[in-house]
């Protein structure tokens, strides 16, 4: 199992060849997916040898450990992403230090991510968090809901509505994987059409992004296929 430093690179080739592979058999053109490198609980050392071999989107989950690595790492050219479940007491320091966030399901949220951005940063980019099945503990809005809260996250100035996200239960046959990917899909594609401009699908994780590209996955979130096991 590759999982020492020097291998990171060659990782992280192998994980680009399978998006592209992926793209290329749905008909898509690889450039439109995009790799989130999930570096949660990786040392710094870890996402300096991904980042050196070109990766720029990194994702953390836990809000404190992803600002220490943003300190320490001090590299502009990287995107942050926020991809934890997020607590009202920890909305300012995702509002002034990630690009992005991947789980707002909740208006309370969104208003405080909106007072709190920055003004001279650039609007949050901003996903919304759907839950499609019965799972208790996991969050993410109803699909009943979403276009409630697509509407009120829509008219927020600091905040930019990119699309949405979700975290299917595990499956192993392809057919499976693919049905809440496909009807994630259909759920942006209703917000469309009810004036929306979405173009953000984050999908997929190092299990099933070969399922989530086939149903229109624009960012795969992958931990495992690029770091390794974490301890």
């Amino acid at each position: 199992m590759l999982t020492a430093p020097q291998f990171w690179p060659e990782r992280l080739r192998s994980v680009r060849e399978r998006i592209d592979s992926a793209a290329l058999r749905a008909g898509r053109d690889p450039a439109t997916v995009r790799l989130l490198a999930v570096s949660k609980q990786q040392p710094v050392e870890s996402i300096l040898a991904v980042a050196g071999a070109g990766q720029r989107d990194f994702g953390e989950n836990y809000v404190h450990e992803g600002i220490a690595k943003i300190d320490a790492i001090g590299d502009p050219r990287l995107t942050w992403h926020f991809i934890g479940q997020l607590q009202s007491n920890k909305t300012r320091d995702v509002a002034s230090r990630f690009q992005w966030v991947h789980t707002v399901d909740r208006e309370r949220i969104a208003t405080r991510l909106d007072a709190q951005r920055p003004h001279h940063a650039p609007p949050l980019e901003v996903l919304l968090q759907v839950r499609l099945g019965d799972e208790p503990g996991k969050g993410g809005v109803l699909p009943g809901e979403l276009p409630r809260l697509a509407g009120f996250v829509a008219g927020l100035a600091r905040l930019r509505l990119r699309g949405l996200m979700c975290i299917p239960p595990p499956a192993e046959d392809e057919a499976a994987q693919r049905a809440p990917f496909r009807r994630l899909r259909w759920l942006l594609d209703d917000l469309n059409q009810r004036g929306h401009a979405l173009d953000t699908l984050s999908m997929g994780m190092s299990a099933d992004l070969e399922a989530a590209i086939a149903e229109g996955a624009t960012i795969v979130r992958v931990g495992t296929a690029v770091f390794g096991p974490r301890d």
